[in-house]
């Protein structure tokens, strides 16, 4: 397994009150799986996610990531959030490389393996720009390449697409299952987005309203490679829709009655 979450508990304290964020929550992620999480808001996903990163300290319960309990920064995952995390002083290129040039690679082999990102992701020709001079999907691209630079084996992403429209975010979503099916990494993807789940993932978590509790897993038979931008209109794709909507609303309902 790629990752393992066992009986963990997250509890938070704001204005002196103990809100549980995660409650009594276990997991296993296969090594090269794409898992989705979806719930309501404050259901504990990004908590879980930031858990895994070592972000967030696990003090009930353990998380075991390639083996290891996480116990601190977890340094062998990518972590893509919503808000790219691009330095507008340097350039497509340079912000691709930072983190091989922080890992130690010598220049030659950082370009080399920039160039190959690079035309991975369509950005062959703007590499000398600047963040500001990029379209947001060509931002996330380059934070998309930035994220894969030093070739983790596990990528973490929070809400990635979410701040693009709906036409930007299925091209994402494309480039994203192209180089998935090439690099096969394990993906851990938290979206708000239930078409994206079903389009992207193996498996999608159903988190119970908050405490976050895993309510329901559902693995997505859809062949792959799956076409992002017609698999929505399939008969199995709308099948899958409905019973996992079913399951979702019930949590929302009771989230907006408290």
């Amino acid at each position: 397994m790629s990752i393992v979450v066992e009986q963990v508990t997250k509890n938070f304290v704001r204005n002196r009150e103990e809100i549980i964020a995660l409650d009594n929550f276990s997991l296993s992620i296969a090594k090269g799986e794409f898992v989705a999480f979806v719930g309501p808001s404050g259901c504990g996903k990004s908590t879980l996610l930031n858990m895994i990163a070592g972000i967030l300290p696990v003090e009930i319960g353990r998380i075991m990531h390639d083996g290891r309990a996480v116990t601190g920064i977890n340094t062998a995952v990518g972590y893509m959030t919503q808000v790219d995390s691009l330095l507008p002083w340097r350039t497509a290129e340079k912000n691709v490389t930072l983190p091989l040039t922080l890992k130690g690679y010598s220049a030659e082999k950082a370009r080399a393996r920039c160039a190959e990102l690079l035309q991975m992701t369509n950005l062959v020709g703007f590499e000398g720009h600047f963040p500001a001079e990029l379209s947001g999907g060509m931002r996330k691209r380059v934070a998309l390449a930035q994220v894969l630079s030093y070739r983790p084996d596990t990528l973490l992403m929070d809400e990635p697409f979410g701040a693009l429209d709906a036409q930007l975010k299925l091209v994402m979503q494309d480039e994203l299952m192209k180089i998935w099916e090439r690099e096969r990494q394990t993906v851990v993807f938290v979206t708000h987005d239930l078409a994206e789940a079903i389009t992207l993932a193996d498996r999608v978590i159903v988190f119970s309203g908050r405490p976050g509790r895993l309510k329901l897993e559902e693995k997505i038979s859809i062949p792959r490679p799956r076409d992002v931008f017609k698999v929505r209109f399939t008969k199995e794709f709308q099948d899958i829709y409905e019973r996992l909507w079913a399951s979702l609303e019930s949590e929302i309902k009771k989230g907006e009655a408290l």
